[in-house]
């Protein structure tokens, strides 16, 4: 179990199609997501769909596969290029993943395509380890990060398992409205 190498989409020769975003209160984003076969040829498709969607959203440094309407542990992350990223590990995609190691709990402002009016300060752990399959050839990866990627892996990890960050927030004071900047 080792690095991500650089599996894209592009790299099985698989096209993404752009997909909307579902929004809260879709009942999709309340349930947990199923396991999936990460060789799977429907898998490896929504892998290269989750990247599409991703791509032309701006702002997005991940989305999971509820946020397109399919119940599935399925999501894509990239922080490439965010201001508050420390470890870069560029575009993946991981299938069935689960936090290893948590450690340094620190709280800050989250926000998500699928609750586009609002942000909120959601308490989560700064160094992270993840296991998790890579989609197409199944290959198992263990990724150690930190700072903002670990906050969106833990982000993505829990649209997976039926979770919001509004289900993280301490309480309704730390809900607020997302400022538009123009």
């Amino acid at each position: 179990m080792s690095g991500l190498g650089d599996w894209t989409p592009e790299t099985l020769g698989v096209p993404g199609e752009v997909r909307p975003v579902v929004t809260a209160p879709e009942s999709v984003l309340s349930r947990a997501g199923t396991e999936v076969d990460p060789t799977a040829p429907e898998t490896v498709r929504l892998a290269a769909d989750l990247i599409a969607t991703m791509r032309v959203s701006p702002g997005c440094v991940g989305l999971a596969a509820p946020q397109i309407g399919v119940s599935a542990q399925v999501f894509a992350v990239d922080v490439t290029g965010h201001a508050k990223a420390v470890t870069l590990h560029g575009v993946f995609v991981l299938c069935n993943a689960r936090v290893v190691e948590a450690t340094r709990w620190k709280a800050a402002r989250e926000g998500c395509m699928s609750v586009p009016d609002l942000t909120g300060d959601v308490k989560r752990a700064s160094r992270l380890v993840v296991e998790g399959e890579l989609p197409g050839t199944g290959r198992t990866v263990r990724l150690t990060t930190d700072a903002f990627e670990a906050r969106a892996l833990q982000h993505e990890i829990d649209h997976c398992a039926g979770k919001l960050f509004l289900d993280r927030v301490a309480g309704a004071h730390a809900v607020h409205q997302r400022k538009v900047y123009l």
